[in-house]
């Protein structure tokens, strides 16, 4: 994006960007500015000490770290700059049904906190993302507010069509 990144999206290798692409839609459909790039906790470790720790000096505002199996990426990270990182775990080929990142990035100590979404749930990442953001800037909330009101909009039109279908559910 043109203007300077905001939110910092990074991913422990190539693959996870099947994934995180979600993060990167749904940030460029509310024009929030984000880099997106690989770093890897295991195989780069200077490069991601150097992210972390540039990340808030760099102008962002909050990080999405997405990686697979052991996800050691998310709560390094974290350890790293005071700024919100949000975790996402993902199901990797040499994963254990994606459990072993859930647990890695849910389960951080105390003083390392990072905000973990469900496992491939990037788009959700994203979506905390511009919520933190749009608590300081309004038209970054405007448009969370219209999203929420299209989500509502298509729940109401689903079970309406349910219903005109005669399938009325219980009260």
């Amino acid at each position: 994006m043109a203007d300077k990144a905001i939110v910092g999206i990074i991913m422990g290798s190539q693959s996870d960007l099947r994934v995180m692409r979600e993060a990167a839609e749904f940030l460029e459909e509310m024009k929030i500015p984000f880099e997106l790039t690989i770093v890897s906790a295991h195989r780069t470790p200077r490069r991601m000490m150097d992210y972390a720790s540039s990340a808030q000096s760099r102008g962002l505002s909050v990080i999405i770290a997405g990686a697979g199996g052991a996800a050691h990426l998310p709560g390094m990270v974290a350890s790293l700059t005071s700024l919100p990182v949000i975790g996402v775990p993902i199901k990797s080929s040499n994963s254990i049904d994606g459990w072993d990142s859930i647990l890695s990035i849910l389960q951080m100590p105390s003083g390392v906190p990072v905000a973990t979404v469900a496992l491939d749930g990037a788009k959700n990442a994203g979506i905390l993302a511009a919520q933190i953001i749009g608590t300081k800037d309004k038209s970054v909330a405007k448009k969370l507010n219209q999203f929420k009101s299209t989500l509502q909009k298509k729940v109401e039109k689903s079970f309406q069509e349910l219903e005109t279908k005669g399938w009325k559910g219980t009260q």
